[in-house]
């Protein structure tokens, strides 16, 4: 099979291989899936400049969609031919979504909708869980302002979406270039974080109050701003990421006079019910077709490294993805 893949961490055009590899084959419990499309996220970026490899050939990406084509023992027959989205493609595991067939287990592929399409299926592994669960932290969100950084982020803009469907006010934060698409997916109010001061903003548009929850792509600029207000007492931040990966200080004093929550998680390590849960209101959305994708980028397989620099870079607007097939 045509397949990506990469024998030492560095620089997405000094590293990443595309060539032939062995076709995989489907263990018990498992599905062969033929990839249409594999998603390209920053942290497949991540990982490939400097995460420790999970094997001495590593293909990338967690996040694809595509077509069983073949089934492992203990898994119905009937599953073939069934289209597909995948998640944790390559979370723990050496060979991921970018090459023309992985083999995983079977509850990792997830019927997609007949009305859904390929390129929407590979967004859904890590932004579209991610916005799923970081809502559903924060139920019940009708009549709830949220503000959501990075409004116009790949997560932020599934959150926003959702997080809207549920009822709730949403005040985004974007740049000025970016605030349309913030706009687009149901935010109210966009704030410039490069030419306003937020926290300032956050206090007009909410009377003084503040949010009363924060789904948070980026802690080590936003937790700085909790001694001055945005997140109301009896609030929650809801945090997915961080810019920076060392500790960082908090105001404990407005957590503890404001009774203030702060909950963290990583996509890839939800609990087996918190993802049946994000699954099953995913399907909900997916199948009344309630939410809109974006597709900033696509690139062929041969095309990787464009595909690595452009999602490191950060100037693309939507989901990055590769055509596989």
């Amino acid at each position: 099979m045509k397949a990506a893949w990469y024998e030492r961490n560095g620089a997405a055009r000094d590293v990443l291989i595309v060539g032939d590899l062995p076709d995989p084959k489907p263990a018990r419990g498992e599905v062969l899936v033929k990839l249409n499309v594999s998603g390209v996220n920053p942290s497949d970026v991540k990982s490939r400049a400097g995460r420790p490899l999970a094997g001495a050939k590593v293909v990338p990406h967690s996040d694809g969609s595509g077509v069983i084509a073949a089934v492992g023992d203990n898994v119905p027959a009937s599953r073939i031919g069934e289209r597909v989205w995948l998640w944790n493609g390559q979370w723990q595991r050496a060979f991921g979504t970018a090459a023309e067939f992985i083999a995983l287990p079977a509850e990792q592929a997830v019927p997609l909708p007949k009305s859904v399409d390929f390129t929407a299926g590979a967004c859904l592994g890590i932004p579209g869980l991610t916005a799923m669960h970081a809502v559903n932290l924060h139920m019940p969100v009708a009549g709830k302002t949220l503000l959501v950084t990075g409004g116009a982020s790949a997560v932020g803009h599934y959150a926003t979406q959702i997080a809207t469907l549920r009822g709730a006010r949403v005040i985004a934060t974007a740049s000025a270039a970016r605030a349309d698409h913030a706009r687009s997916a149901g935010a109210t109010q966009v704030i410039d974080y490069k030419a306003e001061n937020v926290a300032r903003r956050m206090l007009d548009l909410t009377d003084g109050k503040g949010a009363d929850g924060i789904i948070d792509m980026d802690f080590s600029t936003t937790a700085p701003l909790l001694a001055n207000g945005i997140l109301a007492p009896h609030g929650k931040l809801v945090g997915y990421g961080s810019n920076i990966r060392g500790d960082q200080a908090v105001p404990f004093g407005d957590l503890l006079f404001k009774s203030l929550t702060l909950q963290f998680f990583l996509v890839y390590e939800l609990k087996p019910e918190e993802r049946k849960a994000a699954l099953e209101d995913l399907k909900a959305l997916l199948e009344k077709g309630a939410l809109s994708h974006t597709i900033g980028a696509r690139f062929p397989l041969a095309g990787i490294a464009s595909a690595h620099e452009a999602v490191g870079a950060g100037r693309v607007l939507g989901n990055v993805v590769l055509d596989i097939a």
